[in-house]
């Protein structure tokens, strides 16, 4: 009698899916420090198969929302943040596959890492299945993230630029001020100024400069409330 794969009974209990090919499943685990095939083509289609699988559960959800406010609930929930929360609560990080520098830097851990491979995941899952299956794995995984938003989030940097206008500030000024980490873990620190009667600055880091800039406003925001 064959013993019963571990890692095939994971993929059934965190995607709802019983995998026909475990292997595709294992390279969108495998990250590129490995130096073989990597999960970087399965998190490319994964990327865009939960933009919209996550656009169609909103649209649905909120009938009477504006894009905008659409959009500013989609990009938080599928953010890289978001995302490795998510893999983190799937338990995504004992299952990848790293090589021994990623595994030392603490890749294992990384927002951008974990968040890349529930997106390979998700990507695997279609390649497999289908978009049906694919967008009832990411409700399943996401779960109660959409309710928990009772109102359309403003993104940090929106709001800045709206609170510098209102009292007639210089718009905000994004300055990258540093960098560091290693080539798969980068870590961005980003400083932002608002000039005028009653304007700051403020610092923050993240994976990408786009999320420190977020951070960045988002501390602004606090510090001038």
């Amino acid at each position: 009698m064959n013993e019963p794969d571990p890692f095939a009974a994971w993929v059934r209990q965190t995607l709802g899916h019983a995998p026909k090919d475990a292997d595709l499943f294992r390279r969108a685990l495998t990250h590129g420090s490995q130096g073989g095939p990597s999960y970087e083509r399965l998190e490319f289609l994964g990327d865009r198969v939960l933009g919209l699988a996550m656009a169609a559960w909103l649209y649905g959800r909120f009938p009477d929302e504006p894009e905008g406010k659409l959009s500013a609930r989609l990009n938080m929930l599928v953010s890289r943040e978001t995302c490795a929360e998510v893999g983190r609560e799937a338990g995504i990080p004992a299952q990848l596959i790293l090589g021994k520098q990623a595994r030392d830097d603490g890749a294992q851990m990384s927002d951008n890492v974990v968040g890349d491979a529930v997106e390979s995941m998700i990507g695997a899952l279609f390649c497999e299945t289908d978009f049906r299956t694919a967008s009832d794995a990411v409700k399943r995984l996401w779960g109660d993230r959409l309710d928990r938003l009772e109102e359309a989030p403003k993104h940090p940097k929106s709001a800045l630029q709206e609170w510098a206008a209102a009292r007639q500030c210089r718009p905000p000024v994004y300055t990258l001020v540093g960098r560091d980490g290693p080539h798969h873990a980068p870590r961005f620190t980003v400083q932002v100024e608002v000039g005028g009667r009653r304007g700051g600055a403020a610092q923050a880091d993240g994976s990408s400069k786009q999320e420190a800039e977020t951070a960045a406003a988002a501390a602004l925001m606090a510090q001038l409330a």
